[in-house]
């Protein structure tokens, strides 16, 4: 009886010796697959063997045949990932803050299986990124998950919100306060998650840190804000929010030079207006959050950005620089 069960899954054990085995650069001789499949208390012979690959053929599964010196080689043609593209999704996941090093590996450890046993060695790749902590929150991966299926299954969410002290330690924000959001979309901006929803207390649309939720829920209740939300667009949101910190939302117009009109599009897109002031400098009106990190952004870029207007946006640049001037000058 167990020999029958086996034989039964021959179809399935040749499959799985193809996708490990195989690849465009290596193939399987008749006489391999048959010992693989021995290994495994199946016995076939060479005829049963050409009609089952042809079966698999027949199926869809893409199994070329190529004749070296006087053996036949048997190898997987195209998958449903090449190995650039996997090569792309490991360094995606190595590069990624907001995935863990246990979480990362799990991951890449799947991604492998997509590939032949030599594919996957080449896909031990190790990115380095200047400067990139790795999260040690695990939640934030299943945290996006259960927004998403918030979103569509058209709930509300509550959680609790944390904040770190002075002691590295995590610290509940407002007492511990439940907060009760309806979530209507997921933003990455500066390599951080960031839950977009209509606050139910404060009747009004906000952002909060995906790695900053604790507890998160999804609850019986339908979401709120859909009015708002019908008129709110996700991308011109997270653009004028510099690093997602709020801020009162003016038209600032800049002073740019020239060579610097690059920046200015990734960051505000192909829509703004430049008015060419001559061969060196070009002027533009973006609409911003006019917050400390949207004027630090301008400071960073030196003298190749410059904000014009309104007098009031000039006026916090120059009281922000006297109060660096200050917290310094007391040294």
């Amino acid at each position: 009886m167990a020999g029958n069960y086996i034989q039964k899954l021959k179809l399935l054990y040749l499959l799985k010796i193809m996708f490990e085995n195989t690849d465009d650069e290596h193939g399987l001789k008749s006489a391999d697959i048959i010992r693989c499949l021995s290994e495994v208390g199946i016995k076939i012979e060479r005829k049963t063997l050409y009609s089952d690959i042809a079966l698999l053929k027949e199926f869809g599964i893409d199994i070329y045949q190529e004749q070296k010196g006087r053996q036949i080689l048997y190898h997987i043609g195209n998958r449903d990932f090449e190995l650039p593209e996997l090569k792309l999704l490991v360094d995606l996941v190595q590069s990624s803050r907001f995935i863990t090093k246990k979480k990362s590996q799990s991951l890449i450890n799947k991604i492998e299986k997509l590939a032949s046993k030599y594919e996957a060695e080449r896909l031990q790749r190790q990115v380095f990124v200047s400067g990139r902590v790795k999260s040690e929150n695990e939640r934030i991966y299943y945290n996006v998950d259960l927004i998403h299926t918030a979103i569509n299954s058209d709930k509300s969410i509550y959680f609790q919100y944390f904040q770190w002290n002075i002691n590295k330690e995590k610290e509940l924000r407002h007492n511990g306060k439940i907060y009760d959001v309806s979530p209507w979309a997921l933003s990455w901006d500066n390599e951080k998650y960031y839950l977009v929803g209509y606050d139910e207390d404060l009747k009004a649309i906000r952002h909060y840190r995906v790695d900053k939720i604790l507890n998160l829920k999804i609850s019986d209740k339908q979401r709120m804000g859909k009015s708002e939300f019908s008129v709110f667009d996700i991308a011109k949101y997270t653009k004028r929010i510099f690093g997602m910190f709020d801020g009162e939302e003016r038209k600032v117009k800049l002073r740019v030079k020239n060579s610097f009109v690059g920046v200015i599009i990734d960051r505000f897109g192909t829509d703004i207006v430049i008015d060419k002031i001559n061969d060196e400098y070009f002027e533009t009106e973006v609409e911003v959050a006019v917050s400390e990190q949207f004027l630090g952004w301008i400071l960073a870029l030196g003298d190749n950005v410059k904000i014009v207007g309104s007098k009031e946006v000039v006026k916090n640049m120059k009281d922000m620089l006297n109060d660096r001037f200050k917290l310094y000058n007391d040294e």
